[in-house]
């Protein structure tokens, strides 16, 4: 299925702050993304210049993204006329274990945990190099952005 869709048929994100790249891996409990981190980005420039990394919240954000992706993939399944736009709407107990630089792939796994009324709790795991770089509970809503 997730063969013939584009992650920006999903959700409103684009570039330059599109932070998925491709969808991997996709069930009815989780997602995985990939995206390549490209050497020459702006933010390279002042982010530990003569150590690039990159920020934490933009790791965050991708796999918030991907959470989003999950979502509307589901939606999309469901025989449900739900709409709406995931947004996120709470984060808790991120851990950052090891930087991101220029020029490395990552991987973004997200989890549904449960779905609360209107709300959608996942887990998010981020991986480079193959190891574990972070890692994120979070909830999101859908949002009429109309």
């Amino acid at each position: 299925m997730i063969e013939n869709l584009k992650v920006t048929d999903l959700i409103p994100h684009r570039p330059p702050f599109l932070w998925v790249d491709s969808m991997l891996e996709f069930s009815s409990e989780s997602l995985v993304t990939e995206k390549f981190i490209p050497k020459n980005l702006d933010l390279f420039q002042g982010h530990y210049p003569d150590h690039p990394i990159l920020p934490g919240v933009i790791l965050c954000e991708a796999l918030f993204q991907t959470g989003a992706l999950l979502i509307a993939l589901l939606l999309k399944d469901s025989q449900d006329s739900v709409s709406g736009v995931p947004v996120l709407t709470r984060i808790e107990g991120v851990k950052f274990k090891r930087p991101v630089g220029p020029g490395e792939t990552i991987q973004m796994k997200v989890n549904l945990k449960e779905t609360l009324g209107g709300a959608w709790f996942l887990k998010g795991t981020l991986r480079v190099r193959g190891k574990v770089a972070v890692q994120v509970n979070f909830a999101c809503t859908l949002a009429d952005m109309q």
